[in-house]
């Protein structure tokens, strides 16, 4: 019964741990938000920036301003990124939701970088967000059928890895076989089997990590397999795994803990035709702002 509930603890524990790895993934990756909270006019605005579009149609962008005073007006200034274009401007227009604009339709890992700019009544500019613009990621459709079971497999791959490390420390006459093995199939299924398929209806392509190119996501899957692949061995040959699982972890855990899409596919403009979308005019904005006459607000608080 003791040795039932210690089991049932470090599974809680591990549960844990991989969830707190998981949610950190999430939230600092380059597709996750990117929130501003800003005082325009003596109206506190909560924005939200996407980062990443998926599917059809161009990006939405919000500035959830009152209504009923239409005298501020707004525009989206973009460019693809990364290139030194001139920069655009998109006017936009009061719905329901305040100011909102669209911007251009891209191909699966093109990118643009963009902000909103809002004019007063007496010709104030407030540039949002004010420091670096926001760069965004265009990306296909992935069907749940291919995502669902990937997140699945890529979770447990991560809780059983961790499993086996809490069972491997506990004492030496516990090697954690059946966990070695299980995370090991896990990873393969959701990273190098389910993975490819994800990327390749997100960005066609099938794989872009080492040696065709240098996704961080493809690299760091083909990574964590390599670091736990001695530990599986030695697991099949009824050895003892401790500090091979030990090693492994933790190298899987700094992989882990890279933000998720960093570094990923993105198209090379200097290949494609330069923009041929037109929705406003052209700025003189040199790069990320470095607008004259504009208005850096006060306050702000980014996430």
């Amino acid at each position: 019964m003791r040795s039932l509930l210690k089991s049932l603890l470090l599974w809680i524990l591990a549960l844990s741990v991989t969830l707190v790895l998981a949610v950190f993934q999430r939230v600092t990756g380059p597709t996750y938000p990117r929130r501003l909270s800003v005082n325009v006019d003596g109206q506190e605005l909560q924005l939200q920036f996407p980062r990443t579009h998926p599917g059809d149609g161009g990006l939405p962008v919000v500035a959830p301003l009152d209504r009923e005073r239409p005298e501020w007006q707004g525009v989206v200034r973009w460019r693809r990124y990364p290139t030194s274009e001139p920069w655009q401007e998109l006017p936009m227009q009061y719905r329901d939701e305040g100011l909102q604009a669209e911007l251009p339709h891209l191909p699966p890992a093109g990118k643009l970088e963009y902000r909103v700019v809002l004019r007063g009544p007496s010709g104030q500019e407030v540039l949002l967000p004010a420091g670096e613009a926001v760069v965004a990621r265009y990306r296909g459709e992935v069907g749940a059928a291919v995502l669902i079971p990937h997140i699945l497999a890529m979770f447990a791959s991560m809780l059983l890895s961790t499993r086996a490390l809490l069972e491997v420390l506990r004492s030496r006459e516990h090697d954690g076989r059946w966990m070695v093995l299980g995370a090991m199939v896990a990873l393969m299924v959701g990273g190098l089997a389910l993975g490819p398929m994800v990327q390749k209806q997100a960005f066609g392509a099938f794989w872009t990590g080492w040696p065709f190119g240098s996704d961080l996501t493809d690299n760091k899957t083909l990574l964590a397999f390599l670091v736990w692949l001695p530990a599986t061995i030695v697991a099949l040959r009824r050895g003892r795994t401790r500090w091979w699982v030990v090693a492994g972890w933790l190298v899987m855990t700094g992989v882990f803990l890279i933000p998720h899409s960093t570094r990923g596919s993105e198209v090379d403009w200097s290949e494609q035709p330069s923009s041929s979308a037109e929705p406003g005019p052209s700025s003189d904005l040199g790069s990320a702002g470095e607008a004259t006459g504009v208005t850096m607000p006060t306050g702000a608080r980014y996430s």
